[in-house]
């Protein structure tokens, strides 16, 4: 076919069975074009999208080192693929594949960026099929109402998994109740308890976005996986967390600060591939451990010599 004209390839967009986006390169990458594939996948009609920006399909949810690398992509002219969480007009979260194509004019510099969008909403369903089958109390932890740590374990190999292909950082924190031993001999098991299920109330109040998972650990340890969170960021919230913590001022007489504290230890990383979960399980321990030995009610960060298989 020799006749290829502006409106015979728009023609071949416009019912293009994939979403196929259009932005300009300069400024703040605003829309310029968009199919009807893409208006079905988000819900919004092109009248909503032309002249922004599309980081407003993500919401409040900022926090994803997909959002990350494609930025880092845009700044370096250079084509990439993620996996990003996006949410519709109605307000329904759904993941999204997008593979992103810079367009260069004769001169080479690049004038615009291509996207091409499709749902992946499946895959995180899809591998976590496996697990859905489990009966409740193998799942939920009956004092916290979290998950129990053989179900969260499963549910971090799987997110593990998923993380090695798409290349998001994944930060786990694990946090722990400072000398629950000698509370319990204080006040007994159901004092104790009460203690655990106070604290991981806490913890699951600051930690709310939907990829944020959390379960019972050993004993009066919580811990919580975050995605896309950077070790610095973790480290914010869980600072945070462990002055609420102090703050309830719940009397702790045999603890060296009078009150119930609790100690975290972070690991955060990008898996590579054939590296082992127990990578980041260990280091995150290994912190905790650290944050322990340095005098408890406190945060440690996992060392490099940490992150062993």
């Amino acid at each position: 076919m020799k006749d290829w004209s502006a409106q015979f390839l728009r023609s071949v967009l416009d019912v293009a069975p994939e979403g196929i986006v259009i932005c300009e390169a300069e400024g703040d990458q605003p829309v310029v074009y968009v199919n009807a594939a893409f208006e079905y996948l988000t819900g919004h009609a092109a009248e909503d999208l032309l002249g922004r920006n599309l980081r407003h399909l993500q919401g409040s949810d900022r926090e994803q080192d997909a959002r990350y690398r494609l930025q880092q992509a845009i700044e370096r002219g250079d084509s990439c693929q993620v996996l990003l969480r996006n949410y519709r007009k109605n307000g329904g979260v759904f993941w999204v594949d997008i593979q992103m194509q810079p367009v260069r004019d004769p001169a080479g510099r690049v004038t615009h960026f291509i996207g091409y969008h499709r749902d992946a909403s499946e895959r995180p369903r899809t591998a976590a099929k496996a697990l859905a089958g489990l009966p409740g109390w193998m799942r939920e932890d009956r004092l916290t109402t979290l998950t129990t740590r053989p179900y969260f374990e499963e549910l971090l190999k799987r997110d593990w998994a998923l993380a090695q292909r798409e290349m998001r950082q994944l930060g786990l924190a694990i946090f722990d109740l400072d000398s629950l031993g000698a509370y319990n001999d204080t006040y007994g098991r159901a004092g104790g308890d009460a203690c655990i299920r106070r604290t991981a109330s806490l913890i699951a109040a600051s930690f709310r976005r939907g990829s944020d998972l959390l379960g019972r650990w050993d004993g009066g340890g919580i811990a919580v996986l975050a995605h896309g969170a950077s070790e610095e960021k973790l480290g914010e919230y869980a600072q945070i967390l462990v002055q609420r913590v102090r703050d309830q001022q719940v009397h702790h007489p045999r603890s060296a600060a009078k009150f119930v504290t609790v100690s975290v230890g972070i690991a955060s990383c990008m898996p590579m591939r054939d590296q082992p979960v127990t990578l980041l399980v260990n280091a995150a321990e290994a912190a905790l451990g650290r944050a322990k030995a340095q005098g408890r009610n406190r945060i440690a960060f996992a060392a490099k010599g940490d992150y062993k298989p």
